[in-house]
């Protein structure tokens, strides 16, 4: 959660203004924008809190029910958050090369599944919108584009980034290939030869 203190005033005047008409109140825009300052200061001593807070909270963690899904479910420490579930193993630090990957990665709006093996070893799936969210992902992860394997409905690669080498699984890729001029376009397979 970011939130620049600047505009604190104003999205709290639009948020009163918001209220007003809804709940129908008998504010005048004077007396909106007077409470709306008024307000400010509470409203980012309560953002400072949550932000302060923000860093001691961790996505709620969760034991695998299905060990048949999952076999080794006891050496991996599982989570989920916005979508990504992510995967640890029991040994593996954080702050190690792959912890810094998974922390990148996890930004990303395509990423849906971290594991980090050990500290120099990630796992990364992630299901790109696009051939070109696709190229990102190989050239983030400096893999040569002739290196990836497609099968069925999935592609995989190995890279490497800061340190860690970098497993790399797409999912619903191997369709957006099939439009081989879009492909070419991207460099993500060669020219065809004449």
């Amino acid at each position: 959660m970011s939130q620049d203190p600047r505009h604190v005033p104003h999205k709290l005047h639009s948020a009163l203004e918001m209220a007003n008409a809804i709940l129908d109140l008998p504010l005048t825009p004077g007396q909106r924008e007077a409470l709306a300052l008024e307000l400010t200061g509470p409203v980012r001593a309560l953002i400072a809190e949550a932000l302060a807070n923000a860093g001691d909270e961790s996505p709620v963690r969760y034991a695998v029910a299905d060990a048949e899904l999952h076999p080794d479910a006891e050496e991996f420490e599982v989570s989920e958050f916005a979508g990504c579930t992510t995967r640890v193993g029991l040994d593996a630090d954080l702050d190690s090369p792959a912890g810094t990957v998974a922390a990148k990665a996890r930004r990303q709006p395509d990423v849906t599944g971290i594991e980090i093996h050990d500290a120099l070893t990630i796992g990364v799936s992630v299901d790109p919108q696009s051939l070109d969210a696709w190229r990102w992902w190989l050239h983030s992860f400096q893999i040569d584009p002739a290196t990836v394997v497609l099968d069925g409905t999935v592609a995989t690669a190995t890279g490497t980034k800061d340190g860690a080498t970098v497993h790399l699984r797409g999912d619903n890729v191997p369709a957006m290939y099939s439009d081989k001029g879009a492909a070419r376009l991207t460099r993500l397979i060669a020219p065809a030869r004449s």
